[in-house]
């Protein structure tokens, strides 16, 4: 029977199910629906649906027309009994339906899996078809080639036997007439009456005769009148007789795309498939690492290892981090060997990557943490984990995660005066790296490093990075490397301060015999002018003359006349981005020194610099005062 047959001999029985129903439905409450349609007023179902059902669709269900129901629930003689009634059996219509309606689906998913098994099995039995015929007929080529070989044979003997007996018989003719010869005169000799005569020509005769007698006559025959009847081996044809019993060689595999999450950083889990009819003893598995000079569809066999596995996965190791390699299959069995399977490309995690700790800045709110990936081959993206430490030092089991990072570096929202400690990994199809080294962040204040690279050639920078020199000696302008982002004019530099647009404080320790000029700065700030001179940066200078200390607050090259009677050793500097304003302190005294007030367009970065042979040291992570943001 053919499987549309089933499936619309099946789902005919639904419909006419389903039409039993209706007419069960029709029937159902004669009194109470003629009435209803007596007065113009159809059956109140605004939830009861009408449905087909096709043999090659799914049920369609369309919904008949919406009746307003009677306000009062009983009109023209029909009570509340008889709403409920009807409210009952539409319930009853729905459950029914729905029920219906997954049986009928359960069944046309019943009916594809059937078709997908005959579809499977009339394949199977074709090449099952095909193989037997192949096997035949091999197997009647091999003996028609066998038969036609022994034929050939055959009549070869044949042949040699008939040419040696024709010659023994030649040689036998030719004896008998020389003995007939003889013997005829012989015959005549004796018949001569003349005695002289028959003595001169017998001694002749008998001298022939003793000649012949000598010679022996080989009566035996010169050849076997027996053919050779060697045995025939037949082994290869039962060898081949027997293998239509054995199962064909098996197909080529399959081999599956990689799963993520699924290497290490030395090692890959590849896994596989094959036809379900085919029989395999083992499987043999290539690899080779995909060079960077040598494209992935190269026949090279260079770098090419193998494994010999029983199961339809395997667990590669000692494997590169981060590496692409590519993978092949073959299945064998005792007919033979498969063909090989197309390639695949699989990869090895990343190496863990290397938090740059000199380029991560922090502030109460949030954190910037740097890294690079130290791999050769690209990261489809980062995660950055981060817990945080408990007051007695020892790390908290919740651990957060910043997942899909796609660049080397990711701005974190932190809670202020905490602890955490923060830790990278690497990621791609393979799954993730191992941790990266881990580093501690403070949320109490804000830190930052100085960007070395914006530094006049003249400073020197402390090992720690906090602390800038400025020595006696000048440096001549040929040995100073500089470029575009170099402080050329001003001895100053850049503090890399985080992007973020909150509250920041820290702190510069200057000596009072020191000429200075501390504030901020835009990241393009001219670097031939100085600092406070344009209106791309504020700052705080201190100018030593002859009579006094001057200070200054400068922007755009003006400022307020201000006095300040106590020299400050330590300046607090309060940036506030959301107020606008930018505050300086006497850090000692508590005293409020100046305020900028400016709406920052663009971030902004502190600045320090040195207008004569001294140091400064900037403190930062500093809890900022109750003062410093009123």
């Amino acid at each position: 029977m053919d499987l549309y047959e089933i499936r619309g001999g099946r789902l005919d029985v639904i419909a006419e199910e389903a039409e039993h129903q209706d007419r069960e439905l029709t029937t159902m409450e004669p009194h109470d629906m003629v009435s209803d349609r007596g007065r113009g007023r159809p059956c109140e179902a605004s939830t009861f649906q009408r449905f087909s059902v096709d043999t090659n669709e799914s049920l369609r269900f369309e919904p008949c027309e919406d009746i307003s129901p009677s306000p009062t629930g009983a009109v023209d003689g029909r009570d509340d009994n008889d709403v409920f009634k009807e409210g009952d059996i539409q319930c009853e219509i729905v459950t029914i339906r729905n029920e219906l309606q997954e049986k009928v689906a359960e069944m046309e998913n019943f009916a594809s899996h059937l078709e997908e098994i005959f579809l499977t099995v009339e394949e199977n039995f074709g090449r099952q078809e095909q193989h037997l015929e192949q096997h035949y007929n091999d197997v009647l080529q091999t003996l028609s080639q066998r038969y036609d070989d022994r034929a050939a044979g055959l009549e070869e003997e044949k042949k040699s036997k008939l040419e040696a007996l024709y010659g023994q018989l030649l040689t036998c003719g030719q004896t008998l007439d020389a003995t007939k010869e003889l013997i005829e005169e012989a015959q005549e000799i004796y018949r001569n009456q003349d005695k002289r005569l028959f003595l001169k020509a017998v001694m002749p005769t008998i001298k022939r005769i003793e000649d012949f007698a000598k010679g022996e006559t080989d009566l035996t025959l010169s050849t076997d009148l027996e053919f050779n009847t060697p045995l025939a081996d037949l082994s290869d044809v039962k060898a081949m007789m027997d293998s239509i019993n054995v199962v064909p060689a098996p197909s080529a595999p399959v081999i599956n795309p990689q799963i993520p999450n699924s290497a290490t950083e030395m090692s890959l889990r590849v896994c596989w498939s094959l036809f379900s009819d085919d029989t395999v003893e083992y499987y043999e598995l290539y690899y080779r690492p995909v060079l960077e000079d040598t494209p992935a569809d190269s026949n090279s066999e260079l770098y090419v290892s193998k494994v010999k596995v029983k199961e339809t996965h395997c667990t590669v190791t000692d494997l590169l981090p981060n590496a692409q390699y590519e993978l092949w299959v073959t299945a064998t069995n005792t007919t033979g060997i498969s063909p090989a399977s197309e390639k695949a490309l699989y990869m090895t995690v990343p190496s863990p990557p290397l938090i740059k700790q000199r380029e991560c800045t922090s502030c109460p709110e949030a954190a910037l943490i740097r890294w690079e990936s130290g791999n050769t081959n690209p990261v489809d993206s980062y995660t950055v984990e981060l817990s945080e430490m408990g007051t007695d030092g020892t790390e908290n089991a919740i651990t957060e995660s910043v997942v899909a990072v796609p660049t080397c570096q990711c701005l974190i929202q932190l809670q202020a005066g905490r602890h955490y400690l923060i830790s990278v990994r690497a990621v791609n199809i393979g799954g993730p790296s191992d941790r990266s080294e881990i580093i501690t962040v403070s949320t109490t204040g804000t830190f930052f490093y100085l960007l070395e690279d914006t530094a006049h050639p003249c400073l020197s920078i402390s090992e720690d990075g906090f602390t800038i020199f400025y020595g006696d000696e000048e440096l001549p302008i040929s040995a100073m490397a500089l470029d575009d982002n170099t402080f050329t004019r001003c001895v100053a530099v850049l503090g890399d301060v985080i992007p973020v647009r909150g509250r920041h404080y820290w702190e510069v320790e200057v000596d009072d015999g020191t000429e200075f000029r501390i504030g901020v700065a835009y990241e393009d700030t001219e670097r031939s002018s100085y600092l406070g001179a344009n209106n791309t940066s504020w700052c705080m200078r201190h100018i030593l003359t002859p009579s006094r200390h001057k200070y200054e607050f400068l922007h755009n090259g003006w400022s307020p006349d201000l006095r300040i009677t106590v020299n400050p050793v330590r300046i607090g500097v309060a940036l506030d981005y959301k107020g606008g304003t930018l505050s300086f302190f006497n850090v000692d005294l508590d005293q409020h020194l100046y305020t900028f007030h400016c709406h920052f367009q663009n971030y902004v970065y502190p600045c320090f610099g040195l207008d004569s042979p001294g140091a400064l040291t900037v403190h930062n992570s500093i809890e900022a005062p109750d003062y410093a943001f009123i």
